[in-house]
């Protein structure tokens, strides 16, 4: 006698955006999961050099699953955003507040002996 084992797999659904805004050089989205979700203008090329009042144009497209800067002729979509998907590395001013990882802070004290 055969038994037969079903699984079920479970579908995950990606998270849209139902709403985006800029704040300074910062973009944020709403999700439908309820997460809000920000990140730096400056890690994409084309949104680096914008002003921000450029910044502040974005809408929301394809359900929520893009942005869009019309003027600037910029899509970026949401998954890529939750998942990391930058195109520059992350450089922070020296104007900034926060304060330094552990690697950070490990790696400015070694360039500081051999200085």
């Amino acid at each position: 006698m055969m038994s037969t084992i079903i699984v079920e797999k479970e579908t995950s659904i990606e998270p849209a955006a139902i709403n985006a805004w800029a704040e300074g050089r910062t973009i944020f989205i709403e999700l439908t999961d309820g997460r809000i979700v920000g990140f730096p203008a400056d890690r994409f090329r084309i949104l680096k050099n914008a002003s921000e009042e450029q910044l502040k144009e974005v809408t929301l497209r394809l359900n929520g699953f893009a942005l869009r800067w019309e003027t600037l002729d910029e899509d970026i979509t949401v998954p890529g955003i939750i998942a990391g998907n930058f195109q520059l590395p992350y450089e922070p001013d020296e104007n900034s507040k926060r304060p330094l990882s552990k690697l950070a802070r490990a790696q400015r004290t070694k360039n500081r002996k051999k200085a």
